[in-house]
């Protein structure tokens, strides 16, 4: 999946761990991803989380995609920051799932708080 996510890649999102349920991934705050206050757009901040979220719900297989997000931004980041997200499964339950996903700065501050509801495609024969 992240071989064909041009959205993260364009943005120099890493995948760093990847297990069942759960996922790693970082990014590098550049000066383009900067809000007129001089700190980063907190769009960016919810792809990077987003990012993590599809590599742990799609790590059991199915095509999952998200039914739902939202994300708490606890403190800001800035040009130069590497910003880690970390995704973790808390349960599944049919096709569906829900997954809390922290992003903090490398000195370990929590930047934000996501939670993503997923839900699995049934697939179509054809």
């Amino acid at each position: 999946m992240m071989d064909a996510d041009t959205a993260s890649a364009a943005l120099g999102i890493e995948l760093t761990e990847l297990g069942e349920g759960r996922a790693v991934c970082r990014m590098t705050v550049t000066r383009q991803m900067i809000n007129g206050h001089d700190l980063c757009h907190g769009g960016y901040v919810f792809l990077l989380a987003d990012t993590a979220f599809a590599c742990a719900c799609n790590s059991h297989g199915p095509v999952t995609v998200a039914a739902g997000a939202e994300i708490t931004f606890v403190s800001p980041a800035h040009a130069g920051d590497v910003l880690v997200a970390e995704a973790a499964e808390r349960t599944r339950y049919g096709r569906s799932g829900i997954y809390d996903i922290t992003v903090r700065g490398a000195d370990g501050r929590v930047v934000a708080e996501f939670r993503g509801r997923s839900r699995e495609l049934r697939q179509v024969e054809g």
